[in-house]
């Protein structure tokens, strides 16, 4: 007979072994848009890859975190959340069966209590109301979503991803985005409507404003000005630099950036949305980047001293450009 001792032995290993089976959130270190991570909205081109041009000839990271979602029709090949349709049987269903699976050959099934071919009956019992439970639920949900969809709905969604995140000196642009955003767009109160696009014109002007923004938002960064981030990002990048900073908090370090040149850089693409105006750029520059101890200052790592990635802005009518989403590059 087990005892209480080994049966909870077994309940740990069952539990960290579900555990292990679930999907953690991607974290990003270093620069900001650093440590291979690749985080943002482009709005309806936000799952689309920018275009290659002499700066990044390689293909762009799709992006990995994003408050904008995809849309029917819309691709989103690097997203790491699970995408619709699979939240009640994906890793959660997973867990469970990894765990009761494990318990019924050890013995001790989902609750411990059985044994051998009882212990497995009842798993297969479990699995097959929870299975009915999920289905119902699933096709439940589809159907409730199928009924909010236009008759185009093979058209992307207008979702910018700039009404949404820490509130700061950007936070009305959300009031002002396109169509298809805002709160009766989350809440499904109206009909998502294909996103109109139309070409811009980028002058020299303009790429100095994005020099500039490389400067500003690296030594921002660097002195966890959260403040002057929110000035220089949308809500959403301002949202996740955030967290970067709070984690190195966490982690007692703290990143230095210093001495940011622009090396070369090119525009990727240009395009309006509604009265958005979005510009993505390749730009190669070097940087001195280093963690130091937070009470010592001691050195404790040094990143490479140059970077190569995919800065996309965006302004409304009015404002100033700031950075909406950086991507990684391939070389």
């Amino acid at each position: 007979m087990l005892t209480s001792t080994t049966r909870r032995k077994r309940t740990a290993t069952i539990l960290a072994l579900a555990a292990a089976l679930t999907v953690a959130a991607p974290v990003v270190e270093a620069r900001p848009g650093g440590g291979g991570s690749s985080v943002g909205s482009r709005g309806s081109r936000t799952f689309n890859a920018p275009s290659a041009t002499p700066t990044a000839p390689g293909a762009a990271a799709p992006i990995q975190r994003s408050q904008t979602q995809p849309g029917p029709g819309m691709s989103n090949p690097g997203m790491q959340a699970p995408a619709q349709g699979r939240r009640f049987g994906g890793g959660f269903m997973a867990g469970l069966l990894g765990a009761g699976l494990l318990g019924a050959l050890i013995g001790g099934g989902f609750f411990g209590g059985l044994g051998g071919i009882a212990s497995f009956l009842g798993l297969i019992l479990q699995v097959g109301l929870l299975v009915l439970i999920v289905t119902f639920a699933v096709r439940w949900f589809r159907r409730r979503q199928g009924q909010g969809q236009p008759a185009g709905a093979g058209a992307p969604y207008a979702r910018t991803g700039l009404d949404n995140g820490p509130a700061g000196s950007n936070a009305a642009m959300g009031s002002a985005g396109p169509a298809g955003s805002g709160l009766g767009g989350m809440m499904g109160g109206a009909a998502q409507r294909p996103v109109q696009q139309r070409q811009i014109q980028i002058g020299p002007n303009d790429f100095q404003s994005f020099e500039r923004l490389l400067g500003e938002i690296q030594d921002a960064y660097s002195h966890e000005d959260k403040v002057g981030l929110r000035n220089l990002a949308t809500p959403e990048m301002a949202g996740y630099f955030e967290e970067e900073l709070q984690a190195n908090a966490a982690r007692g370090v703290v990143n230095r950036i210093s001495n940011v040149k622009l090396l070369q850089g090119d525009l990727s693409e240009a395009w309006g949305e509604g009265s958005s105006e979005y510009a993505t750029v390749a730009m190669r520059y070097s940087l001195n980047d280093v963690k130091l101890d937070r009470s010592t200052n001691r050195v404790i790592e040094t990143e490479p001293g140059e970077a190569t990635e995919l800065w996309t802005f965006v302004r409304q009518t009015g404002r100033p450009w700031i950075l909406s989403a950086i991507q990684q590059t391939t070389r």
